[in-house]
């Protein structure tokens, strides 16, 4: 029996052959930028799906995302149970199954797509995460990193940043992470008009593409 679809926003190729990718919104919430790269990754070829885990509730402003956060941090392995059933959701309504699930995190939901890559290590294969860290046991993880991180970022040290390349290192996962000289956090979100940077924000898409279209690492 198929899974109902969980709260969230999901975006449809036209193509029936699609790999699957869950992507994972910022503290926000699951607004229009989110709903837009799920739209833009559904042109690219990918059934794109984004779970709501705030459940209809979405911040404008920093005071207004830190009370969300703070409700998500205190229901953590509910929140990360979402998580995992959206993954599957997502790996359900693919049809591409062989190139194995992808995941994309913005910065709250970075921390969440490392988590799923390890909780869900026989599905997810890539895993793309953006101003966001996170800690964990990588060495069950079968997937291939790619990171993509700000210059100066108040929310995320440099300190964190290489502690976690090197942890996924230190797990002999494939890692790739790239750092915009002249961007802070939220570069890659046009509603954050004093953060966003086009030309970091297009070049970290591209990049992005190219590595979701990769074929996937072996496990290992």
């Amino acid at each position: 029996m198929a899974n109902p679809q969980p709260e969230g926003f999901l975006a449809l190729p036209t193509s029936s052959e699609a790999p699957g990718v869950l992507v994972l919104h910022a503290w926000w919430g699951l607004n229009n930028t989110i709903k837009s790269v799920c739209k833009q990754l559904a042109d690219a070829g990918f059934v794109a799906f984004a779970p709501d885990l705030y459940h209809g509730k979405v911040a404008d402003t920093v005071a207004g995302a830190e009370v969300l956060t703070k409700t998500l941090d205190a229901n953590a392995s509910r929140a990360k149970a979402e998580v995992r059933e959206a993954a599957a959701f997502t790996s359900e309504r693919a049809r591409h199954h062989d190139r194995g699930l992808a995941v994309i995190g913005f910065s709250l939901g970075a921390y969440y797509a490392l988590d799923v890559s390890t909780t869900d290590a026989e599905d997810v294969r890539r895993v793309v995460i953006f101003y966001g860290t996170g800690r964990g046991d990588f060495s069950r993880s079968k997937a291939a990193y790619l990171g993509h991180f700000a210059q100066n970022d108040p929310y995320e040290s440099a300190a964190d940043v290489a502690a976690l390349e090197e942890a996924l290192k230190n797990a002999k996962r494939p890692v790739t992470f790239h750092h915009y000289p002249g961007t802070g956090h939220w570069f890659f979100e046009p509603d954050r008009p004093q953060a966003y940077n086009e030309t970091a924000a297009q070049l970290a898409w591209e990049r992005t593409l190219a590595f979701l279209l990769r074929v996937a690492p072996r496990a290992s």
